[in-house]
This record gives structure tokens, sequence and C-alpha cells, in this order.
């Protein structure tokens, strides 16, 4: 158990931290948005581009690794839409924003800190996938779902356009784009520049947790537990349930079984908390309080469901 409190341990002090030093008014709430910006902008985008570059692109391609956690992350959708829909009797716009917090991991920010420490030959690999279908396809499926329950529904060419530019503005795609460029002709930067790069990389890791840890301060769980009880079970126990299905499901598909590694990635990537832009993607359909209190509860509960899940990994 100590070895995996290891793990865990520094992740979730580095949050700790974040949220002790702004509860103590050494930073402010806001000074959050602007580490944050730092991390969105250089130090993942640095990280993504660094993890991608230096590997030849038949070892990061791993298309059944995307086809396994999209359609695990997918399943999720569906079933946690369902039930809020039929055995909670939410209606269209709650089931819609609930369903946002469960089907997309929080990679950049928990998920690399932590596969960095336990499986530092994939972990960059293992990230670049991940934000390859979140970015690509599950956010774009979450809001629309979200806007067609608002009542804005518009033509999938519209979505597609949308979608288009909003990930083409995005730095974290442009690094994957780069990255994925490079790794696939051979290229390299020339040393001054690749140590640059290295610079920014490092420090992607220790300050996403701090911002984690600095956002959470504020929050409240008052008179929504349990409103938030199915979204953080959902995150933290049908997501990963649904991709390791989905993982054990390729062999009998005629496809070719993920390695140790991507394996254990792939189901330490769905365990995470989820997405840190939960909150402000449910804000403009007012469900902000609620993804808010679900975003605190799992992001606490999950040092308890990732220390056992990496105990029971070990363990095998």
């Amino acid at each position: 158990m100590l070895h995996i409190l290891a793990i865990t341990g520094p992740i979730y002090i580095a949050i700790a931290l974040g949220f002790i030093t702004t509860r103590a008014g050494l930073f402010h709430k806001a000074d959050m948005r602007v580490f944050g910006k730092f991390v969105l902008h250089l130090a993942l985008p640095a990280m993504l581009f660094n993890a991608l570059a230096r590997h030849p692109i038949q070892e990061i391609l791993n298309t059944n690794y995307l086809l396994a956690y999209l359609a695990g992350s997918l399943t999720v959708v569906a079933l946690g839409y369902a039930a809020n829909r039929r055995l909670l009797r939410r209606n269209q716009l709650q089931s819609s924003c609930d369903t946002m917090g469960m089907g997309c991991s929080n990679s950049g920010f928990v998920g690399f800190p932590i596969l960095l420490l336990t499986l530092p030959t994939v972990a960059g690999v293992a990230l670049a996938l991940n934000m390859v279908v979140e970015n690509v396809v599950m956010i774009p499926l979450l809001l629309a779902l979200a806007e067609r329950a608002r009542g804005h529904s518009r033509n999938w060419r519209h979505l597609l356009r949308d979608t288009l530019r909003r990930l083409a503005a995005n730095p974290m795609v442009i690094g994957l784009l780069l990255g994925f460029a490079m790794s696939f002709t051979g290229a390299r930067l020339p040393t001054p520049l690749e140590r640059s790069v290295e610079l920014f990389a490092q420090a992607s890791g220790a300050l996403s947790l701090f911002v984690i840890g600095g956002t959470l301060t504020g929050l409240r769980f008052e008179g929504l537990a349990r409103r938030i009880a199915p979204i953080v079970g959902g995150k933290l126990l049908l997501h990963p349930l649904m991709v390791w299905l989905a993982v054990l499901a390729l062999p009998l598909l005629g496809l070719a079984p993920l390695d140790g590694p991507l394996r254990e990635a792939a189901l330490l990537s769905a365990a995470m908390p989820m997405m840190s832009i939960y909150t402000i993607l449910a804000q403009p359909y007012g469900q902000e309080d609620t993804a808010a209190a679900a975003l605190l509860g799992a992001t606490l509960s999950s040092f308890f469901t990732v220390s056992a899940l990496l105990l029971a990994l070990h363990a095998v």
C-alpha cells in the first residue's frame, strides 16, 4: 500500500497545496486562470509535442487504443443519459449536462501526472490519444447533445464547421498535430529549440495539479450530495469499467489486443475525475452549480478510487 501512496500521494499533495495556498490568500482564485492559461497554451502543448515528436509514427498511432477508449466513453454517455432520463427522471438538459461529467476525463491536469509516475514509457502517447478522442469526438458530441436539449439543434454542417474552427485554435490540438508531423517525417528540432520545448513540457505536471487545487477553492456541496452522486459514480466507476470491457473486447472482434502498459493506461485514464472545464461547459445551460460540486466530489473521491485501482493493478 505504501508504494501506491508514493504514486498518488504527490499528486494529491500538489492539489491540496493549490487549495490551501489559495484558501489562505497567498494566491487568488483569479490567479489560477493565469496559471491555467500557461498550462493550456504553453506547457501541455509542449509536452504533447515532445511526447509525440520523439517516437516513430507507428509506435504512437494506435488505432486499437483509440477504438477501445472511444467505444468505452460513448457507452458511458449512452448509459448515463438513459439512466438520467428513465431512472432518475431528469429532464433532457439536466441529463445532457450530467452525462457531460461522466464521459470525459481530466487527461491533462490529473491523468498525465499519474501516468507519468506509473507508466512513464507510454504516458505521453496515451495522453495524446486520449486528447484526440476527447477533443475531436466526445466534447463536440456532448455539447451538441446539450444544445439539442436546449432547443438549439443546428445543422450538422454548422456543428462540424464550428468544431473544426474550435479545434484549429486549440493550442493542445496544434501541439498534437505538430508532434504527429515530426513523428511522421522523422525530423528533429535544433538542439536549443528542443531543450526549450523540454523546459516548458516539464512545467506541465506540478503546475497543472496546483491549478486544480486552487480552482476547487470556494466550491460547495450543500444540498447537492445526492444530486451529484450519479455523476461522480458514473465518472469514477462506470467509465473505467466500460473502457476496460472495450479493451477486452478487441480480440473478440478480431483486432490485436493492447499490450500491457497501454491497456493499463487506458484504464487509468478513464478512472480520472472529469475534465477541469466541466463547470465552464455546463455554465451556459444553468447547471454550473451541479457541475462544480460534481467536480469537487470526483476530484476528492478519486484519491481513494485511483489508489484502489493502482493497488489492484499491482496485485495482478
